[in-house]
This record gives C-alpha cells, structure tokens and sequence, in this order.
C-alpha cells in the first residue's frame, strides 16, 4: 500500500456509451467497417442513434471504465473529464461515483451536450464504436488540480483526447505536475485511429520523458514504432519508455521494463459476450498493481483476469466487486 489517496488518477473522455445488438447487415447498411471506432458529429450521431434498435445505456469513456475496474477492484481511483449541464451529464456522474471513483469536474457552461458512444455488438462479440465527443473537447487546464495529481500514486492519460488542443494542453501539463510531484505517469494510446491522426505527436511525447508507462496492444505498437514485426516493435517502444505494456488479445499481453520481458497468457472468459472494454479493465488490474508494487508478472495476470471479466458482460464496466481477483 502507497502513501497516497488515490492509486490512479486518470484524464480522459467523459461519455455514456448507447449500447445495442446488431447484425453484419446493419453494418453493412450504413458503411461502417466492423471493429472500427469512427469519430462523429452531433448530428451525425443523432441519425445513427435513430436507426439503432433498443439500446442499453451506461457511462462509459476509456480511461473512466479503468478507474471503476480498479474501484471494483478494491483500488483507490479518481477521474477528470467533462461533461456537460444535461441529463447524459448527471448519468455519467452518478454512475462514476456510485461505483466509487472520486469525480469532481463540474459540468460545463453553456448548451454543449455529454459526449456518448454508440456501440454496436454483433452476435461474435465484437463492437464497433461511433463517438461524439461533446463536452469532452472542451476539457481544459483548469479542471487540473496540482495537489490531486500529487495525491495519486500513477498519472493515467487517455489519447483519445489528443484530438482537440484545449484536453491536450491539459494532459501535457498534468504530466508535468505529476513528474513534479514524483509521481509515475501512463499513457494509452486508445485506438489505432488516434495513432493514424497523430503519430509525430505520441512519438515526440513519449520521447520527451513525460510518459513512464506506454499501454497499447499490438497494432498499435506495431503503428506507433512504424515496425511490422511486434517482437521488434516493442524492443522499440520500449528504448523510450521506461515501461511497455501490451496486449495481444488471445495471445496475453506482454511487459518489457529495463530489458526484462515477461509475458502472460490471456485467461479465458466465462463467456464470450461483449469485447468491449477488455482493455480499459486490462489496464485497471494492471495499474493498481503496479501501483502497489507487485512483480510485472503478477500485475500482467491480473490485468488478463479482469479483461476476462468484463469480456463475460454486456457493457466496459464490471457490474460487481472484483475484489478476489486482486486478492488472488
């Protein structure tokens, strides 16, 4: 156990993902490539929402659903991000809260709506997601606290934010106050998409000495090194960062840190439902770990036990204590 009141903190998109069943033609349908994540706008997002059929809301954003894996974890978590004056708003916070993550942003000013994620399922488990952002873009510098980064013993930064200068800017400051305080600071890189769009920028980032621990899973390693071969890319990545953690799906997930390498198998689920959040909760068993100074390897395996969990529901959050897993 650290110092600390808090484990982890995290920044990243506030949003209530909008969750329903589809088939291969609904895809087919309206041009969406499966397993995508596509960025929409407000009214984009509307049209899309109308052709769904019935859905199950719940609050949701990458870095948010780590934080409530490692509260149901028996952690210590809190979350920064945005949302705005509207009911999707006071859904996201209560959720948050309710499932024990220290949430203090207060909604923004004005008529700006909370983002959300509209999230198809197709009967193989696989989701494709279409993100209006919202209020999240509008994250700024000020809803950064100094003396919370400095309360939480790892710093954790989402890329999907890296999209808008405003969210940025305030996860590039974040990093500085946490390195300030002494405190380790993590980065997921989120989505391949996010690497496409700003490749220059995560390698001048990680390069700058901000980032301690690199989170991504293979295609992403592979993209962000620009190496096909994963076993060099990682050598690679992990030159520049002084941990590099990633997951290879049903391969397990594997960790190099000072010129160790330790690998995990991935743990099977109970059932094959839903994918979505597999690795936001990797992420979270891994980070309190961490936090608390397991063995890499042991923090790998709880990482994969938790993914296994959420990969057995419907939705990106653990819908009940996971506190034997953390035990185990």
């Amino acid at each position: 156990m650290t110092d600390t009141e808090y484990d982890v903190l995290a920044i990243g998109d506030a949003v209530v993902d909008v969750i329903a069943p589809t088939d291969d033609a609904f895809l087919a349908a309206e041009d969406v490539p499966k397993g995508s994540m596509r960025v929409l706008s407000g009214d984009a997002a509307d049209r899309l929402y109308a052709r769904m059929g019935p859905a199950q809301e719940t609050s949701g954003g990458s870095a948010a659903n780590s934080m409530a894996g490692i509260a149901a974890l028996g952690g210590r978590a809190a979350f920064v991000g945005q949302v705005g004056p509207d009911q999707l708003g006071t859904i996201f916070t209560h959720d948050i809260r309710a499932q024990g993550v220290t949430f203090a942003t207060p909604p923004l000013a004005g008529d700006i709506s909370t983002g959300r994620c509209l999230i198809l399922v197709t009967p193989d488990a696989q989701r494709t997601m279409n993100t209006y952002r919202g209020a999240s873009e509008h994250l700024s510098v000020d809803a950064v606290d100094a003396d919370q980064i400095a309360r939480a013993t790892i710093l954790y930064l989402e890329a999907y934010l890296w999209d808008h200068e405003k969210p940025r800017i305030a996860m590039q400051q974040a990093a500085d106050m946490a390195h300030e305080a002494g405190r380790a600071v993590a980065f997921t890189l989120s989505d391949i998409a996010c690497i496409g769009r700003h490749r220059k920028d995560f390698v001048e980032f990680v390069r700058s000495g901000r980032i301690d621990i690199l989170f991504g899973n293979a295609e992403e390693a592979r993209a962000l090194a620009g190496i096909d071969d994963l076993d060099a890319a990682m050598v690679e990545l992990a030159r520049t960062v002084g941990l590099c953690v990633i997951t290879c799906g049903a391969d397990g997930a594997t960790a190099i840190r000072d010129g160790e390498t330790v690998s995990v198998p991935a743990v099977p689920p109970r059932a094959l439902v839903d994918t979505t959040g597999a690795g936001d909760l990797f992420a979270a068993g891994f980070l309190i770990a961490h936090a608390r100074g397991r063995p890499l390897e042991a923090s790998l395996a709880l990482g994969a036990a938790t993914a296994a969990e959420v990969i057995a529901e419907y939705g990106a959050r653990p819908r009940g204590a996971l506190t034997q897993l953390a035990a185990d």
